[in-house]
């Protein structure tokens, strides 16, 4: 089939991206030809759509959504606007549908949370008008985030967050995410992991290009270095790894930081650089020079993702609250140690099938800095777990899950199309 994925942003290093991309390359090697609309897209993909007003930051849908979770706004209105920038949205995503002659659509997200209401609506117009099957790949929906809490037009995040149509079936990315869609819509959804490639073989780290990325971050070959593989958002808990570093006792220690802030504002990568001052912790935030790359072959800035995992001594997951974890599945692939915060979706989804990592819960205890020490003094018995856990991985989280599953959304989508 020919399948389009439609979404605000397919670029960067959020987990929707690297999902998505994930289910595209899935998708491609069943056979289907894909097709690409967002309002991001990354620069290599020419082909893409590209619909700048379908990104959440273009100035009037983040008006207007805004408007739609503050009790002071005039409901009547917000409904206005998002009526009208919905009818400005849906002939650019029906002709796109058109010309590429698509025969499904994937939704990434933009069913979930409502950071674009009027591209939430428009999408579940277009599907509902044309009939074509649809697909809502959902990472995070509205009710698990407090500033969605309130909305002036519920009835319109009613309609669209997720919509409720026969010709959509529901992809949620862990079990409490479907447990509760289910509890308030009546939507039955199927859990489809994060996933990560770990069909192929784990790759040895390079010792000259370790020594490279120590050098360029000021480091000698003692210090520790501590990679944080997230963005600068609030709910990665960053304060945990600087905690953490910090009782360390490291003098040559890094903090590195290999992901952006901005999603949300500069504000919390200011408390987080504030904080590691106060803690004397040596904090690199290190975003521009770190690419994403699922196939681990550079495409521009001066290190990929992977480089960063390779050179890493350990790797800090400490996030209050994930959809799944993204980070996390990817230091399982790369062998490294690893410290995580029990976040609800670890504690449901997978802590349950085996794993074993340096566990904290909600503060760095001493027997988390005896266990850091422990993994780090001695690497050949970590050896040893991180073989479970890539196997462990490999069985309940690889490829070869996702295409199994896709398989069965695209048969009840589709019926006999998928052959």
């Amino acid at each position: 089939m020919r399948i389009g994925i439609v979404a605000t942003r397919l670029a960067g290093v959020d987990g929707v991206t690297f999902e998505a991309a994930k289910w595209e390359m899935a998708l491609d090697r069943m056979g289907h030809e894909i097709r690409l609309c967002a309002g991001e897209v990354d620069a290599l993909r020419a082909s893409a759509r590209l619909v700048p007003p379908m990104h959440f930051t273009w100035p009037p849908a983040a008006r207007v959504t805004a408007a739609a979770f503050d009790p002071d706004s005039d409901a009547d209105a917000v409904r206005a606007e998002i009526e009208r920038l919905s009818d400005l949205l849906i002939p650019v995503i029906e002709n796109w549908i058109d010309v590429q002659e698509l025969d499904a659509l994937i939704v990434e997200n933009a069913w979930a949370i409502p950071m674009h209401l009027p591209l939430g609506l428009a999408l579940r117009r277009v599907v509902e008008r044309s009939g074509i099957p649809a697909i809502g790949h959902h990472h995070d929906y509205w009710w698990e985030r407090e500033r969605f809490a309130h909305c002036v037009v519920p009835d319109l995040l009613e309609a669209a967050f997720p919509p409720d149509l026969p010709t959509v079936r529901h992809a949620s990315i862990n079990g409490l995410a479907a447990g509760e869609l289910w509890r308030r819509r009546g939507i039955d959804s199927l859990v489809v992991p994060n996933v990560f490639d770990f069909e192929r073989r784990r790759p040895r780290p390079h010792p000259a290009q370790r020594r490279r990325m120590r050098m360029e971050l000021g480091m000698n070959e003692r210090g520790l270095l501590v990679v944080q593989p997230t963005r600068v958002v609030p709910r990665k808990g960053i304060e945990l790894a600087i905690d953490l570093v910090s009782r360390l006792e490291d003098p040559d220690a890094v903090l590195l930081i290999t992901s952006p802030a901005g999603d949300e504002g500069l504000d919390y990568l200011l408390e987080v650089e504030r904080r590691a001052e106060q803690a004397g912790v040596n904090l690199r935030y290190a975003a521009d020079r770190f690419e994403p790359d699922l196939e681990g072959k550079p495409v521009g800035p001066a290190h990929t993702l992977h480089d960063a995992y390779l050179a890493a001594d350990l790797i800090t997951y400490p996030s209050l609250y994930e959809g799944y974890g993204n980070a996390l599945i990817e230091a399982i692939f790369y062998g490294k140690p690893v410290v995580v915060n029990r976040y609800p979706v670890y504690v449901s989804d997978i802590a349950p099938m085996g794993f074993r990592f340096i566990e904290i819960d909600g503060a760095i205890t001493d027997e988390a800095i005896a266990a850091v020490r422990e993994a780090v003094a001695h690497p050949e018995r970590h050896r040893r777990i991180a073989r479970r856990n890539f196997e462990i991985a490999r069985r309940r989280l690889s490829y070869s899950v996702l295409r199994r599953r896709l398989r069965r959304l695209l048969g009840e989508v589709v019926g006999g199309m998928t052959g």
